[in-house]
């Protein structure tokens, strides 16, 4: 008795398959480029976003630590990412166990010959602070 279950189908009911033996054909040069530009777009605007997010806000801040001394005050250090010779105003907050501000300072930071510079400040406070925060860093305009 013959297997009723076979891995392939008999050949004399859909006839040869031409070049794969797993009965699939082989791709043709027009899929492959087909298939070549669509990956070549994809990763051009995937660039293009890249390029056009770093340009509309070229400065990136990343917070290195704070410490909260008293209850009148919180260093701050923190790292800014931005082009060599830009210049930007960092807005820094210091928060209460609330989440309620009870402290802001504005710190100028650049221009710098380096991409990434580290800033050390200190916070006055209304109240203790239980967290600090870098709330925004934006280029100024050099007009």
């Amino acid at each position: 008795m013959s297997d009723p279950v076979s891995p392939t189908p008999p050949s004399d009911r859909y006839g040869a398959q031409p070049g794969r033996q797993d009965g699939r054909r082989p791709l043709g040069t027009a899929a492959k480029v087909a298939i070549g530009a669509v990956l070549a777009a994809a990763v051009g605007v995937t660039a293009w976003f890249s390029v056009e997010q770093t340009r509309r806000d070229p400065v990136t801040v990343e917070m290195v630590g704070f410490d909260v001394p008293d209850a009148e005050q919180v260093d701050v250090t923190f790292q800014v990412h931005m082009p060599p010779g830009t210049t930007a105003v960092c807005e820094v907050e210091a928060l209460a166990q609330s989440y309620a501000q009870v402290g802001t300072l504005d710190v100028p930071v650049g221009p710098a010959e380096q991409q990434t510079s580290t800033y050390s400040v200190t916070v006055r406070t209304s109240e203790e602070a239980t967290t600090a925060v870098v709330e925004t860093c934006d280029v100024v305009d050099p007009s």
